[in-house]
């Protein structure tokens, strides 16, 4: 699978053409348009993989984008989820997160620092958790989400 690059411009988080591409087709699909708010969103989520909050994506994107509204950070966050494009993390007491790693992975929860990492799961992992569920049982989807404790000064780019 792809990852999507990007590079900064004049101050300006861009999407690479793969990534924009991406984001123009699933929102199409949804019978939406892309707009720079939406495309700086999804650029801030691709630029670094440490599943942020919505507090921290608006800090980001007002970086390049002063004049971006909280409300509009939450919107085009709303959009893209629904779009299949990013996904939303909840976990007790703590604020959404955003995943825009759209390839199959669990992901790993520093109970001590609150980080989330993004863990590859072997190709045949669906297959093998199927295996254990009773007769009849049809999975579309699993998530797997590790707690605990991760090395200290781990970078969630690192995995």
């Amino acid at each position: 699978m792809e990852s999507f690059q990007f590079t900064s411009i004049l101050s300006m988080v861009t999407l690479s053409n793969t990534a924009k591409s991406h984001l123009d087709e699933a929102l199409s699909r949804s019978g939406l348009r892309s707009t720079r708010q939406r495309e700086q969103i999804y650029a801030v989520l691709l630029k670094r993989r440490d599943h942020p909050t919505a507090d921290e994506v608006y800090a980001r994107a007002k970086e390049v984008m002063p004049t971006i509204s909280l409300a509009t950070v939450y919107n085009c966050l709303e959009t893209l989820v629904e779009c299949s494009l990013v996904k939303r993390l909840n976990y007790e007491r703590e604020p959404s997160r955003f995943c825009p790693n759209d390839g199959e992975h669990a992901h790993f929860l520093d109970e001590v620092n609150g980080r989330v990492y993004d863990i590859l799961l072997p190709e045949d992992f669906q297959e093998s958790v199927t295996k254990i569920l009773p007769d009849g049982f049809e999975v579309k989807k699993v998530k797997v989400t590790f707690t605990g404790y991760a090395p200290k000064g781990l970078d969630t780019n690192s995995l």
